[in-house]
């Protein structure tokens, strides 16, 4: 019976894919899709034109199978659900509620990785402007996008990351970056001023760094040269001051001694020496004795 059953329910299928539409579904690993078309008291649901599961008089019959633990049917509402998906879950499902010719329903279900979540982080901060790069850690089948409110402004299919510049009159707006699959989505909200604030871009870091080290370098070379100069005019101040003085002190009055021709009677003249003398009248004159001087008078004498 069951064989007769499957057989017409396959008659019905092929005579009426003419006219059927193909509806597309899209699943994540690990996830649940529901079918959206109810079988409320008979009906049956195939899968790659297998019956899977069965509907008798409002009560359900699973097949064995691949999908027999897999597939769940709530008598309340006749939909079908799909649990524990797994990427060969995809293919062809078809559903016969039995209310009438033509009434088959076809879809393709496409079972996706779970799509990466994004995050976001700045590269590159100027006055201007800051670079922000939304990054994910694997890139199959996912598209980034970045949103500038609600408007796409900038998007990558398949790639691992994606920057987005925000002029600095933009920092205000609200950002998100988003990283998609056609099964689903994940958003990293972005505060602009905060994700960029503190941060220094290499030109910039490079720059400060070399000034941190230059900068104190010249002002110290500025301050020894300063204080050798000063050290050098002070020297030569009290070196010329030292000369002067010198010359100053060492001048000498010189005064010539005159020698008479006839030294014997030089004595003639003098007190002797054994009576007192009188030299209340003499002047003591001195004289710094110099023997070229002497010399030369005694030659001319």
């Amino acid at each position: 019976m069951d064989e007769q059953m499957r057989i017409v329910f396959l008659f019905i299928l092929i005579s009426s894919s003419a006219t059927e539409k193909v509806k597309n579904l899209t699943g994540t690993e690990g996830g649940s899709i529901t079918l959206p078309d109810p079988v409320v008291k008979e009906g049956f649901l195939l899968f790659g034109g297998k019956t899977v599961a069965m509907v008798i008089n409002g009560n359900s019959k699973i097949y064995e199978g691949t999908l027999k633990d897999k597939v769940l049917w709530d008598k309340s509402t006749g939909l079908f659900t799909i649990t524990g998906l797994q990427r060969n879950d995809s293919g062809i499902y078809v559903i016969d509620p039995k209310t009438g010719i033509a009434s088959t329903t076809t879809y393709q279900l496409t079972v996706y990785e779970p799509v990466p979540p994004p995050a976001v982080k700045s590269v590159n901060v100027s006055t201007e402007s800051c670079i922000l790069l939304c990054w994910v850690e694997k890139a199959e089948g996912t598209t980034l996008l970045w949103y500038k409110d609600e408007e796409i402004v900038n998007q990558s299919s398949s790639a691992f990351s994606l920057p987005l510049t925000v002029l600095k009159q933009d920092f205000n707006s609200s950002y998100r970056c988003v990283s998609a699959n056609p099964a689903e989505k994940k958003t990293a909200l972005v505060n602009v001023s905060t994700t960029c604030s503190g941060q220094i871009s290499p030109a910039n870091n490079k720059r400060q760094y070399l000034a941190a080290i230059v900068i104190p370098i010249i002002l110290t070379v500025i301050v020894v040269l300063a204080a050798l100069i000063v050290r050098s005019l002070n020297k030569n101040r009290t070196t010329t001051t030292h000369t002067q003085d010198s010359e100053r002190h060492t001048e000498v009055l010189y005064t010539d001694i005159q020698i008479l021709g006839d030294r014997g009677s030089q004595g003639a003249h003098l007190p002797d020496s054994s009576e007192p003398a009188d030299r209340s009248n003499l002047t003591t004159v001195y004289d710094k004795l110099e023997a070229h001087r002497m010399l030369d008078s005694y030659t001319e004498g």
